[in-house]
């Protein structure tokens, strides 16, 4: 960074205004992207899925708590593990904080685990979050939408993540999933994200893409070898 160019007032503002034009430009198609994204065909969802929360079991239907859309974070924590994915954790930091403006605007956040109810709510209360987190440990929920992986699946390489056939890493990923829900009680699968289409959900790397070093990943084992538990850091 010391050898970077170094220019006059007017010179800064000439070369800002022309990158202003192609951020103008994305702008324009990230938002053609998303009429795309809204105007997906939808699925209906017929199968029953169950899941663990504050409020006790609780349905697909109920989890949209009175309003018509839904969006859920497939938050990484197998039932095994003693604490929540770091990586998700990063996300959940943007997500808290949130739910009250969504409400606003018809729409209802969930995070959704397999891990029991019981160690979501010790984790969430360790990092401070607020936002409802439910075990969906009663049911295939994380499954059939890409979010973990059978023993079977991982030992053959047949996982189906991000749209694609291939080796899983490991038996839970992060994903997104939108769901919509009619007057007549009828859900319907809007949307799915996985990998680095959940990107723009994570406030810190929005930031981080705005000064000089970037991100700073290049170098590193793996793109987030970086990234700690909020309350870790500097230890």
């Amino acid at each position: 960074m010391d050898s970077h160019k170094v220019v006059s007032r007017d010179e800064w503002l000439d070369a800002r205004r022309q990158l202003l034009a192609r951020e103008k430009e994305f702008t324009r198609l990230s938002d053609d992207l998303s009429r795309q994204r809204r105007a997906l065909p939808w699925v209906r969802i017929d199968k029953a899925y169950a899941f663990d929360g504050p409020n006790g079991r609780e349905t697909l239907p109920m989890m949209f708590d009175g309003r018509h859309q839904l969006v859920i974070d497939h938050f990484m924590f197998s039932p095994e593990w003693e604490a929540g994915c770091k990586s998700c954790s990063f996300w959940a930091d943007s997500f808290n904080g949130i739910v009250e403006h969504l409400n606003q605007r018809d729409v209802t956040f969930v995070a959704v685990s397999r891990a029991p109810l019981a160690k979501l709510q010790a984790f969430a209360q360790r990092m401070g979050w607020r936002f409802k987190w439910v075990s969906s440990a009663p049911s295939d929920f994380n499954f059939d939408f890409q979010a973990s992986f059978t023993p079977q699946e991982l030992a053959g390489g047949e996982a189906m993540y991000n749209f694609t056939t291939g080796m899983a890493s490991m038996s839970d990923h992060h994903g997104i999933s939108v769901f919509f829900k009619d007057d007549l009680g009828t859900v319907f699968h809007t949307y799915s994200c996985y990998a680095r289409g959940v990107d723009r959900l994570n406030t810190a790397y929005q930031i981080l893409d705005l000064v000089p070093e970037g991100r700073g990943e290049a170098g590193l084992p793996y793109s987030m070898a970086w990234v700690q538990l909020r309350d870790q850091y500097g230890r």
